[in-house]
């Protein structure tokens, strides 16, 4: 059998968002910008979907802009905001943000700004007491993820918010929600976030989808330019395939999904630790408060994990070193020794991740696997 547990790097289109898709190949092809009837009953429906991105971010009342994923939602997040405001000043970046983030420091710096690391502690979240010392009025802006892709340590969005509000009032919050939309609650009016950014293919939806949720007084400029669709913020032809997909994505989640994967996850943990004693977690313990309910961390020494990843390929599992954007650039995961972790067991550490249409049968096959590979392999590693 086979046993997909790379779902942080993209999930299987679900049923609901397969069918979809290929009715709307057949008759849902229209442009939304047109004026006749059915384009026009295609825009409704694109506003169905932005109401249900609200709702399911407790961001009621605000604006949703369509894009081709969750790297241009935050291109256009942290760009789009500055380029409304006059340098200089500040913008704080986490240590452990996904690239599509931090690659963006370069181009804000150019455009007159400085950015600052805010540190991460041994579980991958930011450290909040650095956070604090690291706040004044010269921050303009604070980009922080919600849920970590390669350890799943959830961020305190909450003493975020209250430091911003505490030491820079005036500075914007984007969260980079892509790993934890419908996974984990976000609070988007409830907390004062003025940004927020999500992906289609990350919650069983098409690849090149997502959207950016934008508080309703937050100023954006565009980043690219044309016809204006999307309130003037993301021109070009909207993919209203993706969109209506990812609405129907959104709307197959149920109450208790997040809780059913959770203890799949944890079940993994169990098993592999009763079968290898010597595994260790990187990132908060996966029944903390403080985990996301579907990515796992483990380090496997003395195995690399290039070789696990090889030889579980081998029997059909399928799994990760880390950020599926990143795995073919560097060696060790810039996370893991943001947090502190050493190079020797970064370069152990998988990441196991799971989804919506993950079964109790894959996670057991997993372990199995996970145990036989490491057994096997451990007898010919170099100490």
């Amino acid at each position: 059998m086979n046993a997909y547990l790379d779902n942080s790097a993209t999930t299987k289109p679900c049923p609901e968002a397969a069918q979809l898709a290929g009715q709307l190949l057949e008759s849902g092809w229209y442009n939304p910008s047109a004026l006749y009837r059915p384009a026009m009953e295609t825009e409704k429906q694109m506003a169905h979907v932005r109401e249900v991105c609200l709702n399911a971010a407790e961001a009621k009342g605000n604006r949703v802009v369509f894009t081709s994923g969750g790297t241009e939602s935050d291109n256009l997040a942290l760009l789009g905001h500055l380029r409304c405001l006059r340098g200089p000043g500040r913008v704080l970046i986490s240590s452990v943000e996904h690239p599509a983030v931090s690659a963006c420091a370069d181009e804000i710096r150019r455009m007159g700004f400085t950015t600052e690391e805010i540190p991460a502690g041994p579980d991958g979240r930011i450290d909040t007491d650095k956070m604090n010392a690291m706040m004044g009025p010269d921050v303009v802006m604070i980009s922080v993820m919600q849920v970590n892709n390669e350890t799943g340590a959830t961020e305190p969005l909450r003493e975020i918010a209250e430091a911003r509000n505490r030491y820079c009032p005036q500075a914007a919050i984007h969260v980079d929600g892509v790993q934890g939309f419908l996974r984990t609650p976000v609070g988007f009016n409830r907390l004062g976030i003025q940004s927020y950014a999500l992906s289609a293919h990350k919650i069983h939806g098409l690849k090149g989808t997502g959207a950016l949720i934008i508080a309703k007084n937050h100023r954006i400029a565009p980043i690219q330019y044309g016809g204006g669709q999307e309130e003037g913020l993301r021109s070009g032809t909207e993919n209203t395939v993706g969109i209506l997909t990812l609405g129907a994505a959104a709307e197959s989640w149920r109450a208790g999904d997040a809780d059913r994967i959770r203890r799949l996850k944890i079940r993994l943990w169990q098993e592999i630790t009763r079968r290898i004693p010597e595994s260790r977690v990187n990132g908060p313990a996966p029944d903390s408060e403080n985990a996301a309910p579907h990515i796992l961390n483990i380090a496997l020494e003395p195995v690399r994990s290039q070789t696990m990843l090889f030889a579980l390929e081998g029997d059909g599992v399928y799994v990760s070193a880390g950020s599926a954007c990143a795995s073919r650039k560097q060696k060790v995961s810039k996370v893991l020794t943001a947090m502190g972790i050493a190079n020797h067991r970064a370069d152990c550490s998988i990441r196991f991740s799971l989804g919506r249409l993950t079964t109790e049968e894959e996670i057991c096959y997993a372990a199995e696997c996970v145990e036989r590979q490491y057994n096997a392999l451990k007898r010919y590693t170099r100490r």
